[in-house]
Order: C-alpha cells, then sequence, then structure tokens
C-alpha cells in the first residue's frame, strides 16, 4: 500500500466523524442560540471531531473491523454529549 492509498483510507475512516461533528455543532447554534459557549464555530466542530475519532477508533479496537452500527450509533450518543456539554446545555 502506497502513501496515498493509506491517507485515503484514513481519511474514509475519519469522514463520519467529521460529518457528524459538522452537523452536530451547526445545528447546536440553532438549538442552542444564546448560550455561552465557545463563541467560534470551528472550536466544537474540532472538540466533536476529537471525540468522534475516539470512538472510531475504540469501536475499530473492540469489534476488529470498521463500519458496525454499534460504533456509528456511539458516535453519534457521544458527539451529541459532547456538543451539549461544550454549548453548557445544562443551563438552557
Amino acid at each position: 500500500m502506497n502513501f496515498l492509498d493509506i491517507v485515503m483510507h484514513l481519511m474514509g475512516f475519519v469522514a463520519p466523524a467529521f460529518v457528524v461533528a459538522l452537523l452536530v455543532a451547526l445545528a447546536g447554534r440553532l438549538v442552542f442560540p444564546r448560550n455561552r459557549g465557545p463563541q467560534r464555530w470551528w472550536v466544537p466542530v474540532a472538540l466533536n471531531f476529537v471525540a468522534g475519532v475516539l470512538v472510531l477508533a475504540g469501536g475499530l479496537l473492540l469489534f476488529g473491523r470498521d463500519g458496525k452500527m454499534a460504533t456509528y450509533l456511539a458516535l453519534v450518543l457521544v458527539v451529541a454529549t459532547c456538543q451539549w456539554l461544550s454549548g453548557r446545555g445544562w443551563r438552557t
């Protein structure tokens, strides 16, 4: 496997985490418009992305392969919880 193949595989692996992180962060601005969370849009996206990649890596280690629906369920739950915590959702 050459370098380009490795990069493409890694991008395919983290793509679900990036898409979910971006969509949840954008939806968080609509749901909690007056919160005192991070003001820059990329801060919650970055936090959600890191949490999502960790979940995907944990699912890969736990199940031995990528793409299990349980891993994607955990991805959505962890990223949504991370967004709720970073947006201080308990105060609304």
